[in-house]
């Protein structure tokens, strides 16, 4: 069996969830073959770059224009086309007759939407699989000539039903986490409180030497600031306070995780289930970008996290609220562990009739 997964790297959520997929299916499926393609480099080889930096300088400075583009477009009609299908199609086909996959992975809405058409355009009965990397029901995800979804929750797939979607072809795997997260023995008591802070692959942190100096100052607490590729905070911070640890980009998240008690960060799809497979309770930065706010009300209403004031003192006030409460740091551990347990349930290997070319898993 050969399967593509198609994605982007529109952020690095997209990417991460393929590669988490890619490591999933080889242990479920071990003669199968995987091969992740990021769509947009291979049809755009000479301008992806700059659409990915286009995205990145949106999401962060731009971020209102973004949020009401996302809104807007949130009312559009599922399998609703961009202007740029004809030349994708085209380099869609391509890719296609290169790889000749007997089943397609979609993680992106894009590539989920261009796969759609080309089965409609050439009558195809390739199974289209679609993997949604947020708690979303944006119709960008919802295209007709998908066999199977992959989503966070069960209230997702009760709202992909109320949309008009077929609930035996949604699977509640939840978000894709690399398998270091899902068999992750966590650090049990110690001495030291630890928390562990992440600012994502951009390291977007608070940047007032007060925030770090109140960090620093928590009794009995250690810190670890995971800074992602913002070298210039990392550099900032390197060696200025003893108690706080200053990490790069490291792909190694899964290690400060087993040894923290709390995580204090923004609430990015692949971060929130790599948190629950974890069990590691959370403290939200206040989100800006919408994807995440729908993310955050999720955790907030499941009990699964608390939120945090994006003022860098009322944060860290948050942080001694609960960093040292034992009592709401098991009830959110727990809760992660009864979401985990619901998960599992839902196993990849429900896969295979959409896989071998069925029409879906028929959940019930």
């Amino acid at each position: 069996m050969n399967i593509l997964i198609l994605t982007g790297k529109f952020g690095m959520g997209h990417w991460s969830a393929s590669q988490s997929l890619d490591q999933q299916l080889a242990r479920a499926f071990p003669n199968a073959r995987t091969q992740v393609v990021d769509f947009f480099a291979y049809a755009m080889p000479n301008a992806s770059e700059a659409l990915y930096k286009a995205f990145h300088l949106l999401v962060t400075y731009g971020y209102g224009l973004f949020n009401t583009y996302y809104r807007l477009t949130s009312h559009l009609p599922a399998d609703t086309r961009s202007p740029l299908d004809a030349p994708l199609l085209d380099k869609l086909d391509q890719l296609l007759l290169e790889t000749r996959p007997d089943a397609v992975i979609a993680t992106h809405p894009v590539c989920a939407g261009l796969v759609s058409r080309h089965k409609t355009l050439w009558d195809s009965a390739l199974p289209l699989i679609t993997c949604v990397t947020d708690l979303s029901t944006h119709n960008e995800w919802l295209h007709a000539n998908t066999d199977c979804y992959l989503v966070g929750s069960p209230e997702i797939r009760d709202r992909l039903r109320a949309k008009g979607v077929d609930g035996g072809r949604v699977l509640v795997t939840g978000i894709p986490v690399k398998e270091e997260f899902r068999r992750l023995a966590r650090r049990q008591g110690g001495e030291k409180r630890r928390l562990l802070i992440m600012g994502g692959g951009l390291g977007l942190l608070p940047r007032k030497d007060s925030f770090y100096e109140a960090l620093d100052a928590l009794p009995g607490a250690e810190t670890t600031i995971l800074t992602g590729s913002n070298q210039r905070l990392y550099r900032r911070l390197l060696g200025k306070y003893p108690h706080i640890e200053v990490v790069g980009f490291t792909d190694r998240v899964w290690d400060y995780m087993a040894q923290a008690d709390l995580m204090l960060s923004k609430p990015g799809g692949i971060t929130v289930f790599e948190s629950i497979f974890a069990e590691l309770p959370m403290l939200l930065w206040e989100p800006f970008l919408q994807q995440e706010k729908n993310n955050a009300r999720f955790l907030l209403q499941a009990g699964l996290a608390r939120a945090a004031d994006k003022d860098p003192q009322a944060c860290v006030a948050a942080v001694r609220a609960l960093l040292y409460d034992d009592g709401a740091l098991a009830r959110m551990s727990a809760q992660m562990r009864a979401r985990k347990a619901e998960l599992e349930a839902e196993s990849l290997q429900r896969l295979l009739p959409v896989l071998a070319g069925g029409r879906g898993v028929y959940v019930k």
